[in-house]
Parts: structure tokens; C-alpha cells; sequence
């Protein structure tokens, strides 16, 4: 896989996964293991050089 390949698949993931959050209640287990994962894609995002500042609509 390629450096664009994974960096499309973990785009779509951190879009999606937000998607799951605004439909969460944020203190359920559910919202608390969600939002770690999107704190993970974020710093991984962030590192490659991708600007979240349209992309980041939950902002946590």
C-alpha cells in the first residue's frame, strides 16, 4: 500500500468516525472509545501533513 493509499483510507476513516460521534451521546463508552481513535487519526493526519481545518468539524 502506498503512502496516498493510506493516507486516503485513514481521511475517510477520521470523516466517517466523526460522523458516529455527532450521532452519540458524548458520555456514553461508546462516544469515549470513539473519540480516542479520533484523537489517534488526528495526531497520525496531523504528522503527514494534512490541514484538518476543513475536515475537523467535531474539533475535541
Amino acid at each position: 500500500m502506498t503512502e496516498n493509499e493510506m493516507l486516503k483510507i485513514t481521511v475517510e476513516e477520521f470523516s466517517r468516525l466523526q460522523e458516529y460521534m455527532a450521532e452519540s451521546d458524548k458520555e456514553s463508552n461508546a462516544y469515549k472509545r470513539m473519540k480516542r481513535r479520533y484523537i489517534e487519526l488526528k495526531v497520525i493526519l496531523t504528522a503527514s501533513g494534512i490541514n484538518l481545518t476543513e475536515l475537523d468539524f467535531i474539533k475535541e
